[in-house]
């Protein structure tokens, strides 16, 4: 068996999560292998609504295995209130979740460091979510991080050295933390890593493994999106980690010839959060529309999105750097009111029009824009593709035609029930 990959293809806040929750029927295990809790996977079903950080999107269905893979970096606070408010809502959390003993922790110094660290940016503040999760992953790669396995070993070593090195970076960037406050922090976060050890602590590459020599299906989730990657991103505003599908080999521990399928996510329309820049962002009326028509505020932070039309620049790029088989368009509801419908199918530097994403984005880019007509038809509660209006078929056309590669599932609603799995022939 291989593993199948399920990845952002835009900035992030693509609708991961809901899909993951559709397809984790067909699946023996889900597996989340990169991020850490600035990403919130949003579920709605039976008129409830889930908003998931660290712990994968597969737990509500049929009591498949679920595992946080090596590659994330986990917060015992913010995992504790998730998994508490879970099994509050009657999910069995303890039999069906495994937990990687490589996984780094995010200590309260980290999100001090966090904190810090943005305030010296200025004015060129990358927008982080405050989390830790830079500097996770920074100690991490330096070879000074405390990882989940550690608390069942050297734990009182490691935490008192990582400890005392943030302190004294804090104290050189005048940002010493208060004594009480960072014992109220320590006493908190000490209690949270004593309850994950409640949890099945595995070497999460074993048993991904074995799934697969057993013939067990394994569906892989990402975190962020395609263009936070580290290193084919926008950066320097992206995330910390590989959220391509390269990722999910070193984040999980799986060989590169054992991806299967790897599906695409991305919205109709484009959005993004935090700093950086947005070739396609609107800032006018029509940006505020999208953006109240489709909710657009963060799971986690309750920031406002900025929102814009597609860009299909960057969507082939991340297509091919991820080697995505399958597309899957969400939120195609959410321009269900539109006269027109806008798509960037070109970018305009320096007079020269491009079709290919560029070294940086952060100079004067001018879309290049190709105008389809709206569809004016709600279509929420729509069963199959066959009711959908000419013009919404017409524009999916278009977008096959543009991206080289089929669009498999539409999403028009929230709702897990609100997903359309398309009958290609």
């Amino acid at each position: 068996m291989k593993i199948d990959v399920l990845l952002g293809l835009q900035w992030g806040d693509e609708g991961k999560g809901k899909v993951v929750d559709v397809l984790t029927p067909r699946y023996d295990a889900v597996a989340r292998f990169q991020g850490g809790p600035n990403a919130g996977h949003t579920l709605e079903f039976e008129g409830k609504k889930y908003v998931l950080r660290s712990i994968p999107s597969g737990i509500f269905q049929h009591g498949q295995i679920n595992i946080i893979g090596n590659g994330v970096v986990l917060d015992p606070v913010l995992f504790r209130q998730e998994a508490e408010e879970l099994e509050k809502s009657g999910v069995d959390l303890r039999s069906i979740l495994r937990i990687s003993k490589k996984v780094h922790l995010i200590t309260p110094t980290h999100r001090l460091l966090d904190a810090a660290n943005e305030a010296a940016k200025g004015g060129k503040k990358i927008g982080t979510t405050g989390k830790g999760i830079g500097p996770t992953y920074t100690d991490k790669i330096s070879r000074n991080g405390v990882r989940l396995g550690d608390a069942l070993h050297n734990f009182d070593e490691k935490y008192g050295s990582l400890r005392e090195q943030h302190l004294a970076r804090l104290a050189s960037m005048g940002a010493t933390p208060d004594e009480a406050t960072l014992a109220d922090l320590e006493e908190k976060w000490l209690d949270a890593v004593e309850y994950l050890k409640g949890f099945d602590i595995v070497d999460s590459e074993f048993l991904i493994n074995d799934l697969l020599a057993q013939g067990k299906s394994v569906l892989c989730e990402g975190a962020q999106g395609t263009l936070l990657d580290i290193d084919f991103g926008s950066y320097p505003y992206v995330t910390s980690s590989n959220t391509i599908s390269s990722g999910a080999c070193s984040g999980l521990g799986v060989a590169p010839n054992k991806i299967g399928e790897v599906y695409g996510i991305f919205k109709a329309y484009c959005t993004r959060v935090g700093s950086g820049p947005f070739p396609t962002e609107l800032f006018d009326a029509t940006g505020k529309r999208i953006r109240d028509l489709g909710h657009e505020y963060g799971a986690v932070t309750g920031r406002e999105r900025r929102c814009g039309w597609i860009d299909l620049v960057a969507l082939r790029y991340a297509i091919m750097i991820n080697g995505v088989t399958q597309l899957i368009m969400m939120k195609s509801d959410v321009l269900d009111e539109f006269d027109e419908i806008k798509a960037c199918t070109a970018y305009r530097i320096n007079g020269t029009v491009t079709d290919r994403f560029p070294y940086t984005i952060e100079e004067d880019i001018e879309p290049v824009y190709t105008t389809l007509p709206g569809w004016h038809t709600d279509m929420t509660k729509m069963q199959s593709e066959d009711e959908f209006p000419k013009e919404f078929k017409d524009y999916i056309d278009f977008l096959e035609k543009e991206l080289a590669t089929p669009i498999t599932i539409v999403s028009i609603g929230p709702d897990r029930k609100q997903t359309i799995v398309r009958n290609r022939k």
